[in-house]
């Protein structure tokens, strides 16, 4: 028996591939194991190859698999691409209907079931998928009794009859394949998880319910993948709180009415993807000014312009960062997984309101709609913090203006909202008094600026870096960010079995970049390898802003639409090591 494997299931979109996926990673869930699963899907409603691949383990994991121990194919595409992802023990379990090939040297390792036959038997063939999970069970050492509960939720609402028939599908499956080989032909059967109940969830949804848990009761959005799914929640879950989600005609409307929103006093947020925050640009420059707070979550991925929209990229940095007209306070945060996701979700909206300036949440697609075990959450380290909102009637003042944008010692005004008796005040968009009254006076502006720009000089979140070191003066420094630390972390402990030193800094704070955090890091490694999914080192870049060393940082760089693997941060970091060119970047297609 074994601790770990990885399953693969391809097809084309509407086969059922990721249901299959999903089912398979949920029975799993419940029995104790530990999961990581990724999607692989084209940009369109039906049609183009998909792929859902789930890594199964006893203990906790934070990457996806480099290998594909099984590959369930339900056309000739799946087994063409992933041939590489195979190792000499795959087992590739295909739907015989469309005679499967393969070459010569991996004919031991397909077996073919009829999938589309039996389920065309039992009355549908969209019940194939089912089939191939009992043929799944069989060599995972498992009985086509763990989808029982998964199956009766699925279809619950379709009646008794259609989970029987689901289940039966599975058995079948099962059957067909254990008769056909006579037993298992493999040596992948798992070892027992340890039963304990954990979730499993994507990205999108933790960081909804860290919203959820913050106090956010409206969010304004406009579709855009891979943010959807965090609109498609919060639309369900708000109003039962009294709460709403108002889908807006574009990202411009959507910021604004959330900058409306937060100015009213209702914690809102709105979530979007690269080519929505380049829309919201103007608006976020608008809550710099206007010192209102304004949350976004920002799902990067592959661009410009439409680029990939379904695959994965880091290269958003530069602009959630310099992305806006003239001079503005600003924070960008970046968990690294689905639990950080949750816990930055609410610490984006305290940050918001504590220093009334715009925060972004910034994730990528393998986080954001990847989904990984997340262990329970806990409530007791949620704090709600508003800073100085004002809700009681204040004194009236001299001229009957409350000054809104007061000069005080740590830059942080009192912000009143509507409402409140003698909270009177303007604002506007353009340089302004205390009492936010349109102003170009000259020693005005500098003091305005002064002001806002100096808010954040106080700012300390918790777990601004992330640092595994366990080296005074490591061979390698790597630095890494987003959803590559678990792929990161992976590949430097192998190089480590080799005979190299290594720490490791994730950084999860991008913006005010944490130098001091960082900085002693830095001068104590050797060298430093900046991993990030983008073409122009993007990361590396700050870190040579903010650090200096540039002679002892290089980049590895991925930027194909697909996550970083451990073997591919390994191997590059190899090359790296044998010829050391700090100006010169790698890049693994």
């Amino acid at each position: 028996m074994i601790s770990q494997l990885s399953w693969k299931v391809g097809g084309q979109q509407g086969e059922g591939i990721d249901s299959t996926g999903e089912m398979i990673a949920i029975a799993l869930n419940r029995l104790g194991y530990y999961l990581y699963g990724y999607r692989l899907f084209s940009s369109r409603i039906k049609g183009g190859h998909t792929e859902y691949k789930i890594r199964v383990s006893t203990k906790p994991i934070g990457a996806i698999s480099d290998k594909v121990d099984i590959l369930v194919a339900f056309d000739q595409e799946t087994i063409d691409v992933n041939l590489q992802e195979l190792h000499e023990n795959s087992l590739i379990i295909a739907d015989s209907k469309f005679s499967p090939q393969v070459p010569e040297d991996r004919k031991g390792n397909l077996y073919t079931v009829p999938f589309t036959e039996i389920a065309d038997q039992l009355g549908t063939s969209l019940m194939k998928n089912m089939v191939a999970l009992g043929a799944s069970t069989i060599v995972l050492g498992l009985q086509p009794e763990v989808f029982t509960e998964v199956v009766t939720e699925v279809f619950a609402k379709k009646g008794p009859s259609v989970i029987a028939k689901n289940m039966e599908a599975i058995s079948k499956g099962a059957e067909y394949f254990l008769a056909q080989q006579g037993g298992n032909p493999s040596n992948l059967q798992l070892e027992p998880a340890d039963g304990k109940k954990r979730m499993f969830m994507i990205g999108n949804e933790a960081i909804s319910l860290g919203f959820i848990a913050a106090g956010v009761r409206f969010m304004s959005a406009y579709p855009i993948t891979p943010a959807s799914e965090i609109m498609e929640y919060l639309s369900k879950k708000l109003p039962e709180l009294g709460g709403a989600v108002i889908q807006t005609e574009d990202e411009i409307a959507a910021a604004t009415m959330a900058i409306g929103g937060n100015f009213a006093g209702v914690r809102t947020i709105t979530a979007t993807s690269g080519p929505g925050l380049s829309l919201m640009t103007e608006a976020i420059g608008l809550a710099g000014m206007t010192e209102t707070p304004l949350v976004i979550v920002n799902t990067q991925r592959g661009g410009p312009s439409t680029g990939l929209p379904t695959k994965q990229e880091q290269s958003d940095v530069n602009a959630m960062i310099y992305g806006t007209h003239g001079e503005i306070p600003k924070v960008v945060l970046a968990p690294g997984t689905a639990e950080e996701a949750f816990y930055d979700a609410i610490e984006a909206c305290n940050i918001a309101e504590e220093y009334q300036v715009p925060v972004i949440l910034a994730t990528d697609l393998q986080l954001s709609l990847g989904k990984q075990t997340v262990e329970p959450l806990d409530f007791n380290r949620i704090q709600i913090r508003r800073g100085k909102l004002v809700m009681e009637d204040q004194e009236e003042q001299a001229n009957g203006l409350f000054k809104r944008y007061a000069f005080t010692e740590d830059g942080v005004s009192p912000r009143v909202i509507p409402g409140v008796k003698n909270g009177i005040h303007h604002v506007t968009g353009v340089e302004h008094s205390e009492t936010g009254r349109p102003s170009e006076q000259t020693a005005n502006r500098k003091k305005m600026m002064d002001k806002r720009l100096n808010k954040l000089s106080s700012l300390r979140i918790p777990n601004a870096i992330l640092v595994d070191a366990k080296q005074e003066t490591p061979d390698v420094l790597f630095v890494s960010m987003g959803s590559t630390r678990g792929a990161v972390h992976e590949a430097a402990e192998q190089l480590e079995q080799e005979g190299m030193k290594f720490n490791h800094v994730h950084v999860r704070q991008l913006c005010p970049f944490p130098v001091q955090d960082i900085l002693p890091y830095v001068q104590q490694a050797k060298r430093i390898v900046v991993v990030e999914n983008n073409a122009t080192a993007q990361l590396a870049d700050q870190l040579k802003l903010y650090t200096g060393n540039a002679e002892k940082i290089a980049s590895v760089l991925k930027y194909d639409g697909n996550p970083f693997l451990p073997s591919i941060i390994y191997q590059e970091t190899k090359e790296l090591m044998k010829s050391w060119q700090p100006s010169k970047t790698f890049v693994m297609m």
